[in-house]
C-alpha cells in the first residue's frame, strides 16, 4: 500500500481526541470533567486533565470567528475547512510538537486556565532568546512555546499580563508555526521538515501500528482501524509516575490506567506488539504495595490506593502468554509470576475474614462493578466473581511454578484453587443461581446483576450442569446489542446507569471466553457478533444503553476498543468472536 493511499479512518473530534502515540495532550474540545465546547483546544494530561489553549479560527478579513469552519481528523491530520477553500491544518510532529499552517484562516491561540489569584493561571510572554511566544501553565507545571514560522502575527494581548487579563496570539493570511509542550526550558525550535513530510509520517507511523495490531483487518471488521487509532493516539511516554509506555483509557476525561482496564488492552497488543503488550500487563505491578495489593488507579502525578480492582490478572497472563509471539523469558517469567503472587496472596490475607474460605470485596468499586446491585443490601460481602477470578489466577500461579521448576509452590497453588473453588460451590451455589454473602451479618442474597453471573469465566473448571444454568440466565441479559449488566425486566435497570443496565466491553469479553470454554459457543458466538456490530455502528464508548445502543460517557475508551479488535480477530481467524 502506498504512502497516499494510508490516510486511516475519518472520525468526530467530539468522540476521540486527536493525538499521536506516546504524547501526553491531545486536541478535542474537552474543557473539564465531562464537559465539552464549541471550540477546540490543547488537552494535557500532565498533573492531572486541563485545557491549556483555546484554538479559534477566525475571518482575517473582518477579525471575527470564522463561521461555517468544519474541523475533522484522520490519524495523521486534523483539519479545519471553511466552504470558501479556506483552512488550517494540524499534525504531530513529534510526540511534545504539533506543526499548523494556515491558508485564508486565521488562528486565534488563547490561554483557557482563568487565574485564581493575580499571581496564578496562565502567564503569557514573548521569549526573545528563543522569538517565541511562551504560555506556562500553573494547572499542568509546563510552558507551551509557539514559534511563529511564517506569517503574519496580529495581535499579542494580554503580554506578561497577571490576573484575568486575556493572553495569547493570533496569525493572520498564510501562515505556519509549531507548538511544544515542555518543561522548564527547551533550545530554539529549528526544524525545517516540510509540513506535508510531517503529516505523511504521522499518517504512516499510525498505518504501521494498524498493521502490527490488526494485520488481519478486512471489510468484515470495518471498526478495526478506528479501534487501532483509539489505542495508538492513547498511548503515553514513560513520564511521572508512569514509568513505562502506557496506554491510557481515554485522552477525553478517563485518562487513568486502572487496575483491570489494563489487562484487555495488554491482550489486543499482544499479538502484534508484544513489548508494549508486556509493559501494560506490568504497568500497575510497578505500584504494588507491600501487602501485594495493586493500586486502583495509575497517571501521570497521582497513584490511588483507596480501592482495588478484582483479581482477573490470571485469567489475562494465561490468555496474553498464548498470545505472545515468544514466551516470556526467564527473568520476566521469574518477575511476573512474584508480582502475581503476591497479589494473590493479599486476597488471602488482607480479605479473607477470620475462618473464611472465600475473600471478600470491601466495595462494589473493589469489583471494577460500582454501583452493581448485586452490592446493595450490604458493601462489605464474599461474592462468586470473585472467588471464580481467585480461582484462575491460582491455577495460573500453579502452571507458572511448574514452569519455573518451584514444585513445592504449584502444588500449593493447586491445592488452595481446589479448597477456593469447592467453597465457591458449596457455600454460594443455591441450586440454580450464585448467592452473594454479607461479611458482617452472614446473610445471603441474589440480584439481578449479571456480576452474579461471572463465575462463567471458570469455564471447563465449572460442572456441566452450573455452567448451562449461568449459560441460560446469561441469555437473558442479551439485548439486540449485547449483554446488559442489570437484567433489562429488573425495576432496578437504568438506561444511564452505569453498572446497572449498559453494557460493558469488559463483561462482555469475560462472559464470551468463559461461556466459549465452557462448551456453550452458540451463545458465546451471538454476544461476540452483538458488541461487534455495536462498536461498528455506535464507536468505542466506556458503555453503552443496552436497548438503543448509543454510547455513553467517555467516547474513545480504550479497552472498548480492544475487545472489540479482540473479537473481531477471534471472527476473522474462524474462532469465534
Amino acid at each position: 500500500m502506498t504512502d497516499a493511499a494510508r490516510p486511516g479512518p475519518r472520525f468526530s473530534l467530539r468522540d476521540i481526541p486527536f493525538s499521536t502515540y506516546g504524547s501526553w495532550f491531545g486536541i478535542s474540545p474537552v474543557t473539564a470533567e465531562a464537559a465539552c465546547a464549541d471550540d477546540l483546544h490543547l488537552v494535557s494530561h500532565q498533573n492531572g486533565m486541563h485545557a491549556v489553549l483555546r484554538l479559534v479560527p477566525f475571518d482575517t478579513a473582518t477579525g471575527e470567528r470564522a463561521e461555517d469552519v468544519q474541523a475533522d481528523a484522520t490519524p495523521g491530520l486534523l483539519s479545519w475547512t471553511h466552504p470558501e477553500g479556506h483552512r488550517i491544518d494540524l499534525a504531530y510532529e513529534t510526540p511534545d510538537t504539533v506543526r499548523l499552517r494556515g491558508t485564508g484562516l486565521g488562528l486565534r491561540i488563547s490561554a483557557v486556565a482563568p487565574a485564581l489569584t493575580p499571581f496564578s493561571g496562565t502567564y503569557f510572554f514573548h521569549d526573545p532568546v528563543a522569538d517565541a511566544y511562551v504560555f506556562t501553565s500553573y494547572e499542568t507545571g509546563r510552558r507551551y512555546r509557539v514559534t511563529v514560522l511564517s506569517g503574519d502575527v496580529a495581535e499579542t494581548p494580554g503580554t506578561q499580563g497577571l490576573g484575568s487579563t486575556e493572553r495569547g496570539l493570533a496569525l493572520a493570511g498564510e501562515w505556519e508555526m509549531a507548538v511544544e509542550e515542555y518543561d522548564t526550558a527547551r533550545r530554539s525550535y529549528a526544524s525545517t521538515t516540510a509540513f506535508a513530510k510531517i503529516a505523511q509520517a504521522a499518517r504512516n507511523a499510525f498505518g504501521d501500528f494498524a498493521d502490527q495490531v490488526a494485520p488481519w483487518r478486512s471489510a468484515e471488521t470495518p471498526a478495526a482501524e478506528l479501534a487501532a487509532y483509539v489505542l495508538w493516539s492513547a498511548t503515553v511516554r514513560p513520564a511521572g509516575l508512569v514509568k513505562r509506555p502506557g496506554v491510557l483509557m481515554s485522552k477525553h476525561w478517563m485518562d487513568k490506567v486502572w487496575s483491570w482496564d489494563h489487562c484487555f488492552n495488554a491482550l489486543a497488543l499482544g499479538a502484534g506488539c508484544p513489548d508494549l503488550a508486556r509493559d501494560q500487563f506490568q504497568l500497575p505491578f510497578d505500584h504494588q504495595d507491600e501487602t501485594g495489593a495493586l493500586p486502583d488507579s495509575v497517571t501521570h502525578s497521582e497513584v490511588l490506593y483507596n480501592y482495588v480492582k478484582p483479581p482477573i490478572h490470571g485469567w489475562a497472563l494465561r490468555r496474553l502468554r498464548a498470545r505472545l509471539p515468544e514466551p516470556l523469558d526467564a527473568a520476566e517469567l521469574a518477575l511476573t509470576y512474584d508480582r502475581l503472587a503476591r497479589w494473590t496472596d493479599f486476597w488471602l490475607t488482607e480479605r479473607r475474614a477470620p475462618g473464611d474460605v472465600l475473600p471478600h470485596y470491601q466495595h462494589g468499586n473493589d469489583s471494577g462493578w460500582d454501583n452493581a446491585t448485586t452490592f446493595d443490601p450490604e458493601r462489605v460481602i464474599v461474592t462468586a466473581d470473585l472467588a471464580a477470578f481467585l480461582v484462575l489466577q491460582l491455577r495460573q500461579l500453579a502452571e507458572l511454578a511448574q514452569v519455573l521448576g518451584r514444585a513445592e509452590d504449584a502444588d500449593r497453588w493447586r491445592s488452595t484453587a481446589a479448597e477456593v473453588q469447592a467453597a465457591l460451590l458449596d457455600e454460594l451455589w443455591a441450586g440454580d443461581r450464585f448467592v452473594a454473602r454479607g461479611v458482617a451479618t452472614g446473610n445471603s442474597w441474589s440480584s439481578s446483576s449479571l456480576l452474579d453471573l461471572m463465575p462463567i469465566v471458570l469455564g471447563e473448571h465449572l460442572p456441566e450442569d452450573i455452567a448451562a444454568a449461568l449459560a441460560d440466565r446469561i441469555e437473558t441479559h442479551l439485548t439486540r446489542y449485547g449483554l446488559a449488566t442489570e437484567l433489562p425486566s429488573s425495576p432496578h435497570y437504568r438506561s444511564d446507569g452505569y453498572w446497572r443496565g449498559p453494557i460493558w466491553a469488559p463483561a462482555t469479553i469475560l462472559v464470551e471466553d468463559g461461556l466459549r470454554r465452557a462448551g456453550h459457543t452458540r451463545l458465546a458466538d451471538e454476544i461476540g457478533a452483538r458488541f461487534r456490530a455495536l462498536c461498528e455502528t455506535h464507536g468505542f464508548a466506556e458503555n453503552f444503553d443496552a436497548a438503543r445502543g448509543t454510547g455513553l460517557r467517555d467516547r474513545a475508551y480504550t479497552w472498548t476498543a480492544s475487545a472489540y479488535l479482540l473479537l473481531a480477530e477471534a471472527h476473522t481467524r474462524g474462532a469465534g468472536g
